[in-house]
């Protein structure tokens, strides 16, 4: 790793820091991220107990993994999570969202061991996790091949990481960041850039020689009629990839 890099883009840091009190209010900035939820944690939450041949019907089916949930924010995955089982370290870059998370989890009356600090950080630290969670966070870092290939470090052999952002497409420039922040409003204005959105390949790209190859790939649409976000075979706008270390 070169000396001094980081994957910290402190322009996000500092936006998504001054929204970070309403991370846990579904009507509010982070409405679309409630909205998603349910898709995503139900693809972890099936991925998992299929790869690590899991009991569904257990209370606490992810015992015993250590999971790491990067750019976890207000600690909207990192929850759940823990009440599945899974031993949690949330960190993020923005000390705000740190602590709205921390203040959160302590409500919740969850532990969970969230960090203010970056994926370089963790893996420096000797850090490594059965599970990584990396969900609408690389479009986010300022150096996305630094930011990937410290977490595929820290995954541990057998282990599993998922991925989630948009497309770098026109398609998702009209209907993530045109239709999403300037006519929907769903989110706030300037929340994504075009040119920052990562290509599935440039992900793989990413993870080539680190040993951690994707498995999975599924694309996620937005049912308007139904209200909710639901799985798909097209990744041209939102996807989501599965990448797993062998044992």
């Amino acid at each position: 790793m070169a000396e001094g890099a980081t994957t910290i883009d402190q322009s996000e840091v500092e936006r998504f820091s001054r929204i970070a009190a309403e991370w846990w209010d579904p009507t509010g900035k982070f409405k679309p991220l409630h909205k998603f939820n349910p898709v995503r944690l139900g693809y972890i939450r099936e991925t998992l107990l299929e790869h690590f041949g899991r009991d569904g019907t257990a209370g606490k089916p992810f015992e015993g993994l250590r999971l790491l949930d990067i750019g976890c924010g207000g600690g909207l995955l990192s929850e759940p999570m823990a009440r599945l089982g899974a031993e949690v370290v949330g960190a993020d870059a923005s000390e705000t969202n740190i602590e709205v998370a921390k203040i959160h989890a302590a409500q919740s009356e969850l532990a969970i061991d969230y960090r203010a600090t970056t994926s370089e950080a963790l893996q420096e630290a000797g850090e490594s996790f059965d599970v990584i969670l990396n969900m609408e966070v690389v479009e986010h870092v300022a150096d996305v091949d630094l930011f990937m290939k410290s977490c595929a470090a820290m995954l541990r052999p057998g282990g599993v990481m998922f991925i989630a952002t948009i497309n770098r497409t026109l398609k998702a420039y009209g209907l993530a960041i045109l239709g999403a922040e300037y006519v929907l409003r769903w989110l706030p204005r300037g929340t994504h850039q075009y040119e920052k959105l990562v290509r599935p390949d440039e992900i793989e790209a990413a993870l080539a020689g680190t040993g951690v190859e994707t498995v999975k790939r599924s694309g996620v649409f937005f049912n308007p009629l139904a209200d909710e976000w639901r799985l798909s075979s097209d990744m041209d706008v939102n996807y989501m990839m599965v990448a797993t270390r062998a044992e």
